[in-house]
């Protein structure tokens, strides 16, 4: 695979592409275009929209703009929470894009991934460092959550999605684990640990 220079191929044959995006359909996205032309980006390459940043479901011009963008591009955004949800999202699209040889600068923020050497490298790093840390934080979060829940007694856990009389109810029409795991479309291990759960209890109808 050939290694893609990205401070030569943007040289010599860079485009600026440019993202701008307001989460409501009241809030303005003239002040983020202004800084992107201000940036270099010409008009016709920037691509605006008003969507929410909690997915990327419905955000056609993101979608279009990282279609487009080619090897010596390099694609303008004002501030991460424009492009991405969380900074794990964001070292993503930013590694993706280094892959395809496509530059990333965040004019508001000072990051820039198309410097090359120590410094580009150190950008990605750090990038991938944040993501982790971002995703540790909110892991722990959770299971501090989750721990005061059980304490006070409202920790349930997950509503199991095959139950006890189900497996039974397939048990006493004389399937096995097998059979019933096919059924419930479950993995035998979860029949083997409900059926040892409750000791089965015959019909007293069919009893000899």
């Amino acid at each position: 695979m050939v290694q893609i220079d990205l401070e030569d191929a943007i040289h010599a044959t860079g485009k600026s592409f440019g993202y701008a995006r307001v989460s409501t359909s009241d809030q303005d996205l003239s002040i983020q275009r202004q800084a992107l032309l201000e940036a270099g980006v010409p008009e016709a390459l920037i691509f605006s929209e008003k969507a929410s940043g909690t997915s990327t479901d419905g955000r056609d011009e993101l979608i279009r703009v990282l279609s487009m963008v080619r090897a010596g591009d390099v694609l303008h955004v004002t501030r991460i929470d424009r492009l991405a949800r969380s900074m794990h999202d964001f070292a993503r699209i930013a590694h993706d894009l280094k892959k395809q040889g496509v530059g990333l600068r965040v004019t508001q923020q000072g990051i820039d991934t198309t410097v090359g050497g120590p410094v580009g490298a150190l950008t990605m790093n750090l990038l991938a460092a944040f993501a982790q840390f971002e995703t540790e934080i909110r892991r722990e979060r959770q299971l501090e959550g989750i721990a005061k829940a059980k304490a006070a007694g409202a920790y349930k856990g997950r509503k199991p999605s095959v139950s006890v009389d189900q497996v039974r109810d397939l048990q006493r029409t004389g399937l096995g684990p097998s059979e019933i795991a096919r059924k419930l479309k479950c993995g035998r291990t979860t029949v083997y640990r409900l059926l040892e759960s409750v000791p089965l209890i015959k019909d007293p109808t069919h009893a000899t």
